[in-house]
């Protein structure tokens, strides 16, 4: 199989359009199902509409050859357009009805990616096929014209055509079923050939999309983030020179994709010309022997317009169903992607909120997707109930890898993380999750008030506890100082009014949301890192008042810091190099004495650095 072929497998969907469409009609039937009712009579009462105009103009012409009485023709007439009046009516009541429920379901489906990408196993967060296919999916519901939304107007459109291909065909057949063959061989090749001809600028479309990022790149020069550079470093005819180019290149391409688009003109003219051009001779020799009558002259020459219509809204509503379906079938896909985690179904955790709990590592190793070695290897680990340990090492060495698979947000590759004895794996994770609180590096504010960002909710929040973590995390003269308090709200893209915090600020509001939760299980992966020695230094000297009771689990790259901990780890070549208490591994003399020695040493003050160098 060669690498094109590997490439179009890879890209088939999962799901089929049949499967698409059913799952946007289950969707319908459960939250709007007057978008199928109103579909419906609208397919139908389109087809009636089509039939009228259709027939008025050949029955006006029969009346007046048959001398009706004028009364009698001109209320046959009123009563045809009285008619065409109320359909167009019901239809755009039920078409502006229906755009709002349209909406509503698109909302539904977004919903349900939202839902899946905010629940789903954290190490779907971080995969990135479920990434990829995360992006895919949002493509369908983020606009009107979004698959999600428009498949409707596709779907009953195909409907619709379907339906009037059928009526003409019944209707055709009656005159001749040779030029029913005669027209389908000119339309549906036509229409193939054109669609290919037309598609020159998709399959092109990288090249256009390389000329215009080019372009867009020259943007940049009006912009505040290089305006700097650009002044000092006198980039500007840079900018323009790439800019001219660009453009050159891109009226080039347009171009090139004018003269392809010619011929489809020209094919389509050359089609439409034989097609009719039979059709009509057909008819006018029908005429002239006197087989037809002028009225049924006049019909069936609409009839052989309209039917070609028909035939092109069937193919070209399937060619634009299947590619709605493909975009459809990427929000399936990332709706219903495995989940290796337990939830729901998974076990109860063995023990209320706040009771103290054994977490074990057996032998547990853990490799990132797609690495060529482990990060974490053979870990042998025990954090008692109401331990606090510190995790110390040099970058990268797996610390942050190691919190992560405490917490139950990686699972090992090998060995097995235990609470309390039972193997986390077997346990509703989202109750698992319950057990911990936890100060990561990535720091997360809500769209919101101080309160909400506390309590990490909306709703029943407690202030008084609130405000006592508050305290704990040395904010409240910072909070009570601003003009709405703890009210204030965060978030300038959201809030006209929002406070901004600085990085320390925000690191302690992390610090009192973790408080606020009270969970038996606290991990802190560098709290302090943003915060000047002062902070710092009161934080620590909290630390154990924050922390009774609990168990804590504490990162940091400064090694003195972590003497108000019980133990002490330092990983190092992947596992677990020295374990003790601060004063046991500065007596061992080993790696952590190093370590310590060298950041301590900058402190004191008989330290002098060019003297080592000299």
């Amino acid at each position: 199989m060669t690498d094109v072929r590997k490439k179009e497998k890879a890209q088939k969907p999962k799901y089929k359009m049949s499967a698409c469409v059913g799952f946007m009609i289950k969707l319908a039937l459960k939250h709007e199902p007057m978008i199928l009712w109103g579909g419906l009579i609208m397919t139908a009462l389109a087809v009636l509409q089509n039939l009228v105009n259709l027939f008025i103009s050949p029955m006006v012409l029969r009346a007046v050859e048959q001398r009706v009485p004028v009364l009698e023709l001109v209320g046959t007439i009123v009563l045809m357009i009285g008619l065409l009046i109320v359909i167009s009516c019901v239809n755009t009541y039920i078409g502006g009805v229906d755009g709002y429920r349209k909406i509503t379901l698109r909302g539904v489906v977004g919903a349900l990616i939202n839902d899946k990408c905010a629940t789903t196993s954290y190490c779907n967060v971080e995969s990135e096929e479920f990434n990829k296919l995360k992006q895919k999916a949002g493509s369908c519901t983020n606009s009107n014209a979004a698959a999600a939304e428009s498949i409707w107007g596709t779907l009953f459109g195909l409907l619709r055509n379907i339906a009037g291909f059928i009526v003409y065909i019944l209707l055709l057949t009656n005159v001749e079923p040779l030029l029913l063959i005669i027209m389908l061989a000119t339309t549906i090749p036509g229409y193939y050939l054109n669609k290919y001809i037309g598609g020159y600028g998709y399959r092109h479309k990288e090249e256009s999309a390389d000329i215009k990022r080019a372009i867009d790149c020259t943007t940049l020069a009006g912009g505040i983030d290089a305006a700097k550079d650009i002044r000092i470093f006198g980039m500007r005819s840079w900018f323009e020179s790439m800019f001219t180019s660009s453009m050159r290149l891109l009226h080039a391409f347009h171009m090139r994709a004018a003269r392809v688009y010619i011929w489809s003109d020209i094919v389509d003219i050359v089609l439409t010309f034989l097609r009719n051009g039979i059709a009509y001779f057909y008819l006018i020799n029908m005429v002239i022997d006197g087989d037809m009558a002028a009225s049924e002259f006049l019909l069936y020459f609409y009839a052989v317009g309209g039917f070609t219509g028909w035939v092109w809204g069937i193919l070209s509503d399937f060619a634009s169903l299947h590619n709605k379906c493909l975009d459809l079938s990427n929000a399936i896909e990332c709706i219903r992607y495995p989940e290796p985690y337990k939830f729901e179904d998974g076990d109860r955790v063995p023990c209320e909120k706040n009771c103290p709990a054994e977490i074990r590592l057996d032998n547990v190793s853990f490799r990132y997707p797609g690495a060529e070695e482990d990060t974490l290897k053979n870990i042998n680990l025990t954090l008692h109930p109401g331990e606090h340990l510190a995790v110390v090492g040099l970058n990268g060495a797996g610390k942050t890898t190691l919190v992560k698979l405490i917490s139950g947000l990686y699972d090992p590759t090998e060995g097995q993380v235990t609470w309390n004895g039972t193997d986390i794996r077997t346990l509703n994770r989202r109750e698992y999750y319950e057990k911990f609180s936890a100060i990561f590096q990535e720091l997360t504010t809500i769209p919101g008030s101080l309160a909400v960002n506390v309590a990490a909710s909306e709703t029943d929040i407690d202030m008084d506890k609130m405000k006592r973590c508050v305290a704990q995390a040395d904010l409240t003269a910072k909070f009570e100082s601003l003009s709405n308090g703890y009210e204030t709200t965060l978030n300038r893209e959201v809030y006209e009014d929002a406070v901004e915090l600085s990085g320390g600020e925000i690191q302690r509001l992390m610090l009192a949301r973790a408080l606020y939760k009270d969970a038996p299980v606290l991990l802190l992966d560098e709290p302090t890192a943003a915060l000047d020695p002062i902070a710092e230094s009161e934080i620590y000297r909290k630390y154990n008042d924050m922390t009774a009771g609990k168990s804590a689990v504490y990162i940091s790259h400064r090694l003195a810091s972590t003497r108000f901990c019980d133990r002490i780890i330092l990983i190092e070549n992947n596992t677990i190099a020295e374990e003790g208490s601060h004063e046991e591994l500065l007596a061992l003399g080993g790696r952590y004495a190093e370590l310590f020695e060298t950041q301590s040493r900058y402190y004191r003050e008989d330290y002098h650095p060019e003297e080592k160098e000299a």
